[in-house]
């Protein structure tokens, strides 16, 4: 398009094609979430939640620390992981390889990934002494494993770890086998002992796959009245 000029040219000046053409503001960048990773620093202060251990291996309870930090705070990507663990007892029997093990956990914990692979690893520990039955008739094969069942319990507690693993079929299935054997064998009102810790049976075997003392004989089967778990399929 032309341009009529009515004014005398009295200076000039050569325009850039840069300056001509306006350079489009730069726009920051969406900051990505934080994933645990080894780096990442120790906050002064970190949730956590304390866990206490009575065993018949020692007349002293152990309490155990598990701390989280929690990433991405206020964000759509925030989320709690377990950061540390620690454990105390009056009992300096097992002192040197409980540091040991809580010093290589918490650095499992530090290097981010999934860490429920520790629960398994724990639990497959076997005390060649024999293990121990704890409240509510579990079985409990060594004190490692009952440390791997508290990292599960808290896991679940901050939502690294789903559900019991059973589905609502196989709950209304336990429930109804449990109903049924106290109404067939025992009519309903001595299976379970008054005062009895574990809410199953009397006599009740133990259960490979679970380690609980609840399996029974139903419909001539043995079944599991905690995990479900059935001889016969």
């Amino acid at each position: 398009m032309a341009i009529h000029i009515s004014k005398k040219i009295t200076s000039y000046s050569v325009v850039k094609v840069e300056e001509a053409t306006p350079t489009p503001p730069i726009l920051p960048s969406p900051a990505l979430p934080v994933q645990m990773h080894e780096s990442v620093e120790r906050p002064t202060v970190l949730l956590g939640a304390t866990y206490k251990i009575r065993t018949p291996l020692s007349e002293h309870a152990l309490y155990v620390t598990l701390n989280d930090i929690i990433l991405n705070e206020g964000t759509t990507h925030e989320q709690r992981r377990p950061f540390e663990i620690f454990v105390n007892s009056k009992n300096m029997d097992h002192f040197q390889w409980i540091v040991a093990l809580t010093r290589i956990i918490s650095s499992v914990f530090r290097k981010g990934g999934d860490v429920t692979f520790l629960v398994e690893e724990l639990r497959s520990v076997f005390d060649p002494k024999g293990g121990y039955f704890k409240r509510g008739g579990k079985y409990m094969p060594s004190l490692v494993a009952e440390l791997g069942d508290v990292i599960e319990s808290h896991l679940r507690s901050i939502g690294l770890i789903q559900g019991d693993g059973l589905d609502e079929q196989q709950r209304a299935f336990i429930l109804k086998k449990h109903a049924e054997y106290n109404t067939a064998v025992q009519g309903g009102t001595e299976a379970v002992q008054a005062g009895q810790e574990s809410p199953f049976p009397l006599g009740a075997q133990l259960c490979a796959k679970c380690q609980v003392k609840a399996v029974v004989v139903a419909d001539g089967c043995l079944t599991c009245l905690s995990c479900g778990d059935s001889k016969c399929g």
